[in-house]
């Protein structure tokens, strides 16, 4: 059974990155984890605001007008609709072929396909 290793970095070294990323030796906070051989991609993001040096990361602002956002909150809702409809598409089908599988084995017949064209008719 394979152990599970876990780094622990010092606080140290954990202020020692953040101030470099501060002084701008590096672009980001994933740049100077890659440099430092951190583990993980947002360690270095989570110690920068553990030292309250939030306004080193960037962020990202979404501005939209009203109609917008009403748009969004229909299209998602939609979205789950369909998605909804698709999964009882699907449960419908698979109860069909369980039907048609029965259906043969009271007829006597072997083959699913050959049923489906003798009792099927024409779509």
């Amino acid at each position: 059974m394979e152990q599970k290793v876990v780094v622990r970095y010092s606080e140290a070294f954990k202020l020692q990155v953040v101030r470099e990323l501060e002084q701008g030796r590096f672009k980001n906070p994933w740049e100077a984890g890659r440099a430092y051989g951190v583990k993980g991609t947002r360690t270095v993001a989570r110690w920068v605001r553990q030292f309250g040096k939030e306004h080193l990361l960037g962020k990202l602002v979404r501005v939209m007008k009203a109609d917008e956002e009403t748009e969004v909150k229909v299209l998602r809702k939609r979205v789950r609709e369909l998605e909804r409809a698709l999964a009882d598409a699907h449960l419908d089908l698979k109860l069909e072929a369980a039907y048609v599988k029965l259906a043969c084995q009271e007829a006597g017949v072997q083959d699913v396909a050959e049923f489906k064209k003798k009792h099927g008719g024409e779509r």
